[in-house]
């Protein structure tokens, strides 16, 4: 018996009993659709993981003061005034850096007309755009002349773009900030969560010397809220990490014995954190499809079992006029490989419907690729394989003469 002609019984078959069929299938549809889904939406979550770790930059190291002692207590950390521009100008020098970049944070009310909002405000150098890898939409950048003379200029966020100045080119206009007056030279590009829990599109970017004059006044003008380093692509932000406490030590006069009066963040260790995340969130959901499947493909050994002891007669019938046991065991087989096949081509196409739909709502990306298609179709090949063939080989081993005397 040639494959082809196995193929055609098999689907005939299938057709003899199209509603035990159609159940059979079931479990293998509701199988296939779960790992095809499971995998998409594992997959579409890591991605998802990995842009929002991108816009925060998994090379990136916050260092922050550390904290006061009052009577032996520790105060929260920040409240040491430790950090200096000066700091941020020495860290520049590092080899294991590809810059550090100072910053003065606080939040003020907005106002353009008749509206008004309250935001994080940060005072920055222009450095702060090539350590945290941020572009322009339009407009331009800080310059070091409006550093020196504490221009009272403001680049702002896509979002407060739209908020303020709707439809309206916001280059050259007003903001208030806390009621002095700001002219808006540039927009940020993009949008997205950050470290600090900020969003990209809610920016509100000032010269740094800017916001120690009228914004942010402090007993020590100097000094900095935190800084935030770069580190280099070939570099371990490990050895980063130990050129930092080593020189910030060296430059605070920090004896041997004495605690650091600084704290380092490292983001690397949230990205990895993230993918670690993402890679069992998968794996889980993945687990969850296959069990799915198992249980299809149980169902399939019970009815293919049921289908052996009605077609007994069939069975003796091809045996005494000359089929061999491995050709029933192949017809049987056969059966059970298709039955798992069809299913999981329906199983896709609900899946891809299904992921359609999720990606229609804006929130995630549910993309199924051909990859997740051959796993789904090798792995339905597989059950039906492994489930049919305990059934399909009881098939082959029945004797003609009492398959011909079965009632």
């Amino acid at each position: 018996m040639n494959l082809i002609q196995v193929f055609i019984e098999a689907f005939r078959a299938m057709n003899a009993n199209r509603l035990r069929t159609s159940l059979t299938m079931l479990g293998i549809i509701i199988g296939i659709t779960s790992v095809v889904m499971m995998l998409a939406v594992g997959e579409s979550a890591r991605k998802f993981i990995a842009k929002e770790l991108e816009v925060l930059g998994s090379n990136l190291m916050i260092i922050a003061p550390g904290a006061n002692r009052t009577q032996g207590v520790r105060a929260r950390a920040g409240t040491a005034p430790s950090l200096s521009v000066e700091d941020a100008l020495a860290l520049n020098s590092l080899p294991s850096l590809n810059g550090a970049a100072p910053a003065l944070q606080g939040f003020f009310q907005l106002t353009v007309g008749s509206e008004n909002s309250n935001n994080a405000v940060l005072g920055i150098t222009p450095e702060m755009f090539t350590v945290r890898n941020w572009k322009l939409d339009q407009g331009n950048y800080f310059s070091e002349s409006d550093i020196r003379g504490a221009a009272r200029m403001v680049i702002i966020g896509k979002k407060i773009a739209e908020q303020f100045f709707y439809k309206i080119n916001p280059i050259g206009k007003f903001v208030r900030i806390d009621n002095v007056p700001f002219q808006v030279v540039g927009v940020l590009q993009g949008e997205g969560r950050m470290f600090d829990g900020g969003d990209l599109g809610e920016m509100v970017l000032i010269p740094i010397t800017t916001a120690r004059a009228t914004l942010i006044r402090s007993p020590f003008p100097r000094n900095v809220h935190y800084v935030v380093v770069q580190g280099k692509n070939d570099k371990s932000l490990k050895d980063a990490d130990e050129d930092i406490k080593e020189m910030l030590r060296d430059r605070h006069r920090i004896r041997a014995e004495q605690s650091d009066d600084f704290r380092i963040d490292n983001l690397a260790s949230i990205a990895e954190a993230g993918a670690k995340i993402s890679a069992g969130l998968a794996a889980m959901l993945g687990a969850i499809g296959a069990i799915s499947l198992i249980v299809g493909g149980i169902g399939i050994m019970n009815i293919m079992l049921v289908s052996v002891t009605e077609r007994t007669r069939e069975i003796g019938i091809r045996m005494a006029i000359g089929a061999k046991p491995r050709d029933v065991l192949l017809q049987f087989l056969t059966e059970a490989v298709v039955i798992c096949l069809v299913g999981g081509i329906v199983g896709i196409l609900i899946a891809m419907a299904g992921a359609a739909a999720i990606t229609s709502t804006g929130k995630l990306d549910v993309i199924i690729g051909v990859g997740d298609m051959a796993v789904a179709c090798g792995f339905a090949s597989f059950v039906g394989i492994f489930f049919g063939f305990y059934p399909a080989r009881r098939a082959s081993k029945m004797l003609p003469v009492e398959c011909l005397r079965y009632e």
